[in-house]
């Protein structure tokens, strides 16, 4: 479990470029859970989800990771970050060994595993990132895109953490890759009933086609804490904070003006499939 107590936090504290990013945030996140972070630029959406894993410590509050509070001088910030793994925006970035397999190895190879161990967590990672046996013996920049990105994704994995938090996963993929990428975090969570997993994203509709529970940031603050269902159902509200509603929703509203009965909780484009079909043979037989 992850829990936020009171966590506020300052950059540059102290200095004339002082900028509080957080405001008494209280979170708790249960094992299990996939949540998504949304929020316009500079909610603070990305320094939230640093201390995590430890990357930043709150100025005020406390981060607990999975009973180890990480302002506790006594923690042992290197185990909390193994079990919390955190991909970045550009993750291939960090790509840097001869072949995909030594660069899934390299965290596995510094916890001073034996190769065999090595092997089996390598060869984890990569099945759970969606990665094939080939893939594993060419050069990480012979892949594409979205291959770099479940190679840098399958190296966290390979560390077998109990948090997996990705920033931005699908920035810069295209609709395809950015498609397979939602299709492995859905699988991840689906095959990991106890990992908890947490991604940033802009886009409404990747939130709402795979999200259960959707954190909306503004200037610092949770506005919102709740299911898909529930968060995007204001859309009014989420528009006050500079986001858009999922298209489906936004549909569905100018629908609803327009005179049709359709229920609220349409946000997805099965939900709106299956509402305008079940309207449509409504009308016919009536």
């Amino acid at each position: 479990m992850i829990k936020a107590e009171h966590v506020g936090y300052i950059y540059q504290k102290g200095t004339p470029f002082e900028h509080r990013a957080l405001y008494d945030i209280n979170l708790e996140i249960a094992d299990g859970t996939l949540a998504a972070v949304i929020g316009h630029t500079g909610s603070g959406k990305s320094t939230l989800i640093q201390h995590f894993n430890a990357l930043v410590k709150p100025t005020e509050g406390r981060v607990i990771i999975d009973g180890a509070d990480i302002t506790n001088p006594k923690s042992d910030l290197r185990l909390i970050r193994r079990k919390v793994g955190l991909v970045f925006q550009y993750p291939e970035h960090q790509l840097f060994e001869e072949t995909v397999y030594k660069d899934i190895a390299f965290g596995p190879a510094a916890m001073g595993l034996s190769k065999t161990e090595i092997d089996e967590r390598v060869r984890l990672g990569a099945r759970l990132a969606g990665l094939r046996e080939e893939h594993l013996r060419r050069s990480p920049f012979e892949l594409s895109g979205g291959q770099k990105r479940r190679a840098a994704i399958a190296g966290v994995l390979a560390m077998e953490p109990k948090v997996l938090i990705l920033d931005e996963p699908t920035a810069g993929l295209d609709p395809k890759g950015r498609d397979a990428m939602l299709s492995v975090i859905k699988k991840l969570h689906e095959e990991n009933k106890d990992m908890i997993i947490i991604f940033v994203s802009h886009s409404m509709e990747e939130v709402a086609g795979i999200a259960e529970r959707v954190i909306v940031m503004n200037e610092g603050r949770v506005e919102i804490d709740g299911t898909a269902e529930e968060v995007f159902a204001d859309a009014e509200r989420l528009r006050r904070i500079g986001l858009n509603a999922p298209q489906m929703a936004l549909l569905a509203d100018k629908l609803r003006a327009a005179g049709y009965d359709l229920p609220k909780n349409i946000y997805t484009v099965e939900q709106a499939a299956a509402a305008v079909k079940k309207l449509i043979g409504g009308n016919a037989c009536a």
